[in-house]
């Protein structure tokens, strides 16, 4: 395996959008669950304007993750993280984790923050993320989501 990575593609969208899908099922969710998060999990050319995307790619993509910086330039949401099956668990999600972390520290952001899938908080636990509270799934009605935060720039004290 000689996994690289580089700046996703416009021409990638589709492909992204499939990874998404397949790696979130392989968290052993249902057809009408995955048809629920469809939407939810497409990447269309137009999120490329507001969300930088890195592959990583082996004999195809076989890993993703997407940044989306906030307005304000202080915090960034990782809003994708998907590695395919076949590839999990052999050290691409730690490959692309590492490089939003890069870029963020680059832009000089204080956080990143996301919503979990609940079955990869161990995952942003071991990288430094905390829960700092729950959210509403985007796509499936009563489910919850862990809200994570990494701060980059420790809490700055202010002396009395």
């Amino acid at each position: 395996m000689s996994i690289t990575t580089r700046k996703a593609r416009l021409s990638d969208a589709d492909a992204l959008s499939d990874l998404s899908m397949r790696s979130k099922q392989s968290n052993g969710y249902d057809d009408a669950f995955m048809e629920a998060c469809r939407d939810e999990l497409t990447v269309r050319e137009e999120d490329f304007r507001t969300t930088d995307y890195w592959v990583a790619v082996d004999d195809g993509i076989c890993g993703m993750v997407g940044l989306m910086p906030d307005a304000d330039g202080k915090a960034a949401e990782v809003c994708a993280l998907f590695i395919d099956p076949d590839h999990q668990r052999k050290g691409i999600g730690q490959i692309l984790w590492d490089i939003v972390v890069e870029d963020a520290k680059s832009r000089d952001l204080a956080s990143l923050y996301l919503y979990a899938d609940p079955g990869a908080t161990a995952f942003y636990e071991a990288q430094g993320l905390e829960t700092i509270g729950q959210e509403p799934s985007g796509s499936i009605p009563g489910r919850t989501l862990p809200h994570m935060e990494l701060k980059l720039v420790p809490d700055l004290k202010v002396s009395d």
